[in-house]
């Protein structure tokens, strides 16, 4: 299926590995034209490097922090001078450490709602005037299953994920008329360097290995495996994308069954 997005720009966040870099991959072999950044300029030129080999796309790879004003109001601009516009727009960060209430202080609440909600608001609130202008915009924001089930051990992923949730709905229908949808991807668990973190963490509070942690998460889901970057990549291009032009203010979960919710 052709998604309709050849010649687009598109910005993708914290895309130097993991998902993100899964996300900024499959979007250049949809023909979209990608910049992505990370914290640290060489990883991000390498990203950037990689994609464009495999897919001979125009993939620009960015150093800026999606949680310092002036090295993301930089990434956007560059990509606008380069481009001259941005048609897409994907949020992504690390995950905030786990941890549980009696563990927790503000500072780190304040870190997290930095890095999970702001990173992303940040981002939208420098991109969109210019969707709606030349009305046509995607923004997909990478978030977690935690927004719609809580996952024991990750409060501060539990909370501001779902505070971003609902910052998404809220903007999806101030910008819906302007042809501008704003969705949400939630991946369950998923093959990466933040599930090994996680997997420590949890290992350490449990007096468990991290692999019989993870093989755990893998039972948990009526697939019975851990989730691969490509698969959610496919749901975000989707998204991104002129097929999926209905499609606003929606949180879809590519958990591989996990949430136990019938919404």
């Amino acid at each position: 299926m052709d998604l309709g997005i050849k010649t687009r720009v598109a910005l993708v966040a914290a895309a130097s590995k993991g998902i993100g870099f899964a996300v900024a991959l499959e979007l250049a072999r949809e023909g979209a034209r990608v910049f992505l950044c990370s914290r640290d300029e060489k990883r991000a030129s390498e990203a950037a490097q990689k994609i464009h080999d495999e897919t001979g796309a125009t993939v620009a790879g960015i150093g800026a922090d999606v949680t310092d004003d002036q090295a993301v109001e930089h990434f956007v601009n560059v990509a606008r001078e380069r481009a001259g516009r941005i048609d897409i727009l994907i949020t992504n960060a690390g995950g905030p450490p786990a941890s549980s209430f009696a563990e927790a202080n503000l500072e780190a609440f304040r870190r997290a709602f930095e890095l999970n909600a702001l990173s992303a608001i940040r981002l939208a609130k420098l991109v969109l005037p210019g969707m709606r202008e030349q009305k046509w915009g995607r923004i997909v924001n990478i978030t977690s299953v935690s927004a719609k089930q809580p996952i024991d051990g990750l409060l501060y992923s539990n909370t501001v994920r779902a505070a971003l949730t609902g910052w998404a709905k809220t903007v999806s229908n101030e910008v819906a008329a302007d042809n501008v949808t704003v969705n949400n991807v939630a991946p369950g668990y998923t093959l990466t360097g933040r599930q090994d973190e996680l997997a420590e963490a949890r290992s350490r509070a449990l007096g468990k290995s991290k692999e019989e942690i993870i093989a755990s998460w893998a039972t948990q889901g009526p697939m019975g495996r851990i989730g691969q970057p490509e698969e959610i990549a496919a749901a975000v291009a989707f998204l991104a994308s002129e097929r999926a032009s209905y499609i606003t203010g929606v949180t879809l979960q590519v958990d591989g069954g996990w949430v136990r919710g019938l919404l």
